[in-house]
């Protein structure tokens, strides 16, 4: 099993999902430890070969989108979690692509540093 390590605020941030959402997820993010891809999860558009995947859930109070990648061998990195708040197309805004980019940066130059105690591994 890959542990997994979160970014920035995005732990704080799915915490404040609602709870069936919150367990969806953390199912989701359980299979992609496990080295899986649960059924709710694909490629995000735009991070083509970067290996950053979305798991995406609806519920009544609106669609929530948590964002992580597996591009390092050993571990599982969350980098980002929010709810979409446009009503209309699937788009995810550029705030919220740009965060992710800027994420994805952090976690690379961490990775290498050995902050996560894995060494510089990337796949």
């Amino acid at each position: 099993m890959k542990p997994l390590y979160w970014i920035g605020s995005s732990k704080k941030d799915l915490l404040k999902f609602p709870s069936d959402v919150r367990k969806e997820m953390g199912h989701a993010l359980f299979i992609a430890q496990s080295g899986g891809k649960h059924k709710n999860a694909k490629s995000l558009h735009g991070f083509t070969g970067a290996k950053v995947i979305e798991i995406v859930h609806d519920d009544a109070q609106g669609t929530y989108r948590t964002v992580y990648t597996v591009q390092f061998k050993e571990i599982v990195l969350v980098l980002h979690a929010f709810q979409k708040k446009s009503k209309t197309g699937k788009k995810t805004t550029k705030q919220d692509m740009d965060l992710v980019l800027q994420r994805l940066k952090e976690a690379k130059s961490l990775y290498n540093i050995d902050r996560f105690g894995r060494g510089a591994r990337n796949e």
